[in-house]
């Protein structure tokens, strides 16, 4: 088994202020701001928050797979926002639901300071052999 990959930030997860707090193929937390990732309207850009999801469900996966010298590429995405926010830090979980040798699901759910959730996301990702 390969030692397992150690998270690198984006261009896009630098540009949406993300700092990951934790990380392993068990658990990835990171917080991003809403300051910088609102749409016209001052509120929380829903599209920022997906990728923010996708981000840590896609690092918790490629963590995984890393350890078979695999990497992995998302298939399916969805999300589900149930409040919107103005301002503050928002803390992003991603957990798995499945770990398996070519496919992988991670569930995320993305809470404001008050503990409250502002959505839940699932992501899959298929493992391959990188190019």
């Amino acid at each position: 088994m390969t030692k397992p990959w150690a998270i690198t930030l984006g261009a896009l997860d630098e540009k949406l202020g993300i700092q990951v707090l934790e990380q392993s193929a068990q658990r990835v937390v990171a917080t991003m701001p809403v300051a910088g990732n609102t749409q016209s309207l001052n509120r929380l850009h829903g599209g920022a928050t997906a990728a923010f999801a996708e981000a840590l469900g896609s690092w918790c996966a490629l963590i995984h797979a890393s350890t078979m010298d695999k990497v992995c590429a998302g298939v399916d995405l969805n999300i589900t926002h149930h409040r919107g926010a103005t301002d503050g830090l928002l803390t992003g979980t991603a957990t798995p639901v499945h770990l398996g040798r070519t496919i992988t699901s991670h569930e995320i759910v993305v809470t404001d300071e008050q503990g409250r959730r502002i959505c839940t996301a699932r992501i899959t990702n298929q493992l391959i052999e990188p190019r």
